[in-house]
């Protein structure tokens, strides 16, 4: 047996010194962020799994020096809901997009969910997480988790789903043609082509998040009261003192926590999500990011992460199948069979769970208690309407020059994002003081509140699709002349409409879920509350009325279905059939 002279050995770890790329101050300054963004996320990871009787060791305080660590805890929170929602979009979006049985469960499914308010869900689930983990804080940092997931989740799943949707027929044909399996035309194709509008979608659901962050960790649901160390804890304290200086103490966070998540996650995304636009021309002005440049420029990151790269393309490699055959006329016939059974078991189901629920609340209230909740309802439908059709008019203007103009995009981002996560509950006190010096009307001056963190999902949404209009369409309209209204009605409508649809369902739907906060409001020991469902619901949870909860969400989900079967949906016709650009 021959042995491998030493010299040898010397040459093949000299080549693979020469092969691995040098050091450059881009690595060091990547290197150093991402170590100390692994190290505050180990840091507040050790907080969340303490042992549930420390919060009561340690509470939460308006102590300055804790509210960083706040801030970090509500900011991995927010986050772990964030990678959670986007899961559970890509899964359920993409199967509601691709499969008509999935679609009819799904579709309103997601109706129903975006209408529960997340007291509903803190109601049942705090409970449940508490018993997966009894005694341990890691249950009740779940129940967080899983609050904020429901303010970001369904708004990132309509926005994929509408995406899927609108996919150009020339591509789909292109894919065909090439005989691509579907599980590479979701990677080549549909996933690209959505990405630029679930990023903007994205951060606002990051955004909207924050307008739930107090309900999420001040946990007030009958007996049972827990404070999570974070913002949103702080603010439900400074709000019950009377703190004004601690609510500024924590606007001040929430805007640095904003400015840093922008900087160094969201920014670059965007910058990178630009080169899956859909057009044919290149773009005027393309987003940038400096964390962006400073990543591209580094040379060990891409050698460290090409495990990563080898595994997808492996799993690529694997994926063999063919694209599925046409489909033949007893194809067809099946199919239509099959639907028909699967819309027959989907009305089993519906009815069986709807009896369910008429029998709980029947046995435990009267019928003068439904029709309060509906009475309570029809207030409420008016209110959102109305503040729906007045953020529409000023939001998708402005939302089309932003969308237009990718440099005035990036300069406002930030601006956006923080006007999006401003949470209400910070304005609560200065409208309780003004409603009760001058005697105004609780049931009109309560009502925009509802509005103010659901308004920016129409902005985002039309930013992102006044951004997502293909470059060579905005060059013809120029070079035909095409300009004032026939330039909205030829080109901007139909290139936003989609995705303003999207942006006013989400925000509508939000709108309600917002009523809770907004129609039943808090000042130290002044409490108003205006009549609504909102409201109504608001003083079941507080009193741990089981009954009257399930009533007021069971009223709610059939108010938002109606809404959106009734005008929604036809609007997303619509737009399928006559507004595609592609």
């Amino acid at each position: 047996m021959s042995k491998i002279p030493p010299t040898t050995g010397m040459r093949s770890f000299s080549r693979l010194l020469r092969v691995a790329p040098a050091p450059s101050w881009a690595d060091v300054i990547a290197f150093m962020l991402l170590a100390g963004a692994a190290v505050l996320v180990i840091r507040g990871a050790e907080g969340m799994s303490e042992p549930l009787a420390r919060l009561r060791i340690a509470p939460v305080t308006l102590d300055p020096w804790n509210l960083p660590g706040y801030a970090l805890r509500t900011t991995l929170r927010m986050f772990a809901a964030l990678g959670a929602s986007l899961v559970f979009t890509f899964i359920v979006a993409t199967l509601a997009a691709r499969s008509r049985r999935a679609e009819m469960v799904i579709v309103p499914a997601l109706d129903i969910l975006q209408s529960v308010p997340i007291l509903g869900f803190l109601t049942f689930t705090v409970t449940f997480f508490m018993g997966l983990f009894p005694g341990e804080q890691f249950g009740v940092e779940l129940a967080a988790i899983f609050a904020i997931f429901t303010s970001q989740a369904w708004n990132m799943a309509f926005s994929f789903y509408q995406s899927l949707r609108s996919v150009p027929a020339d591509l789909e044909e292109v894919t065909r043609g090439f005989g691509l399996s579907p599980w590479r035309r979701f990677l080549r194709l549909e996933l690209p082509f959505a990405t630029p509008a679930l990023v903007w979608n994205a951060m606002m659901s990051m955004s909207g998040g924050w307008f739930f962050v107090v309900a999420s960790e001040a946990i007030s649901v009958g007996n049972t009261q827990i404070m999570l160390p974070g913002i949103g804890s702080w603010l439900a304290l400074a709000i019950e003192r009377q703190d004004f200086r601690a609510v500024g103490w924590a606007v001040g966070a929430m805007a640095v926590v904003i400015l840093l998540y922008d900087q160094l996650v969201f920014r670059p995304v965007v910058a990178w999500a630009d080169r899956f636009r859909f057009e044919q021309t290149a773009s005027q002005d393309a987003p940038r990011s400096w964390a962006y440049d400073l990543f591209r420029r580094t040379r060990l990151l891409p050698v460290l992460f090409a495990p990563l790269t080898g595994l997808g393309r492996l799993l690529m490699a694997i994926d063999t199948r063919a694209a599925r055959r046409p489909a033949r006329r007893d194809d067809a016939r099946r199919g239509r069979i099959g639907r028909g059974l699967w819309l027959v078991l989907v009305a089993i189901t519906s009815l069986a769970a709807a009896w369910l629920v008429v029998g709980y609340v029947a046995r435990n209230l009267a019928w003068g208690d439904a029709l309060l909740a509906f009475g309570s309802g029809m207030v409420t439908m008016l209110r959102v309407l109305l503040l729906i059709a007045v953020a529409s008019l000023i939001w998708v203007p402005i939302g089309v020059w932003i969308g237009l103009r990718p440099r005035w995009a990036e300069r406002l981002q930030p601006v956006a994002q923080f006007l999006a996560a401003f949470p209400a509950n910070v304005l609560f006190p200065f409208a309780v003081i003004a409603i009760v010096r001058w005697h105004l009307n609780v049931d009109i001056w309560l009502s925009p509140l509802m509005v103010l963190g659901t308004q920016w999902y129409i902005l985002f949404n039309v930013i992102a699709g006044a951004s997502a209009i293909p470059n060579d369409l905005r060059e013809a309209a120029g070079m035909f002349g095409v300009k004032r209204w026939q330039w909205w009605r030829r080109l901007i409508i139909p290139g936003i409409f989609p995705y303003y649809v999207t942006g006013a369902l989400t925000a509508s739907g939000g709108s309600w879920n917002a009523s809770i906060v907004a129609e039943a409001v808090s000042w130290g020991h002044e409490h108003l509350e205006a009549t609504g469902l909102g409201s109504y619901i608001a003083r079941a949870t507080a009193a741990g009325d089981y009954p009257r909860v399930t009533l007021g969400i069971a009223v709610m989900s059939i108010f938002v279905i109606g809404f959106n079967r009734l005008l929604w949906r036809p609007l997303y016709a619509y737009a399928d059939r006559r507004l595609r650009l592609g």
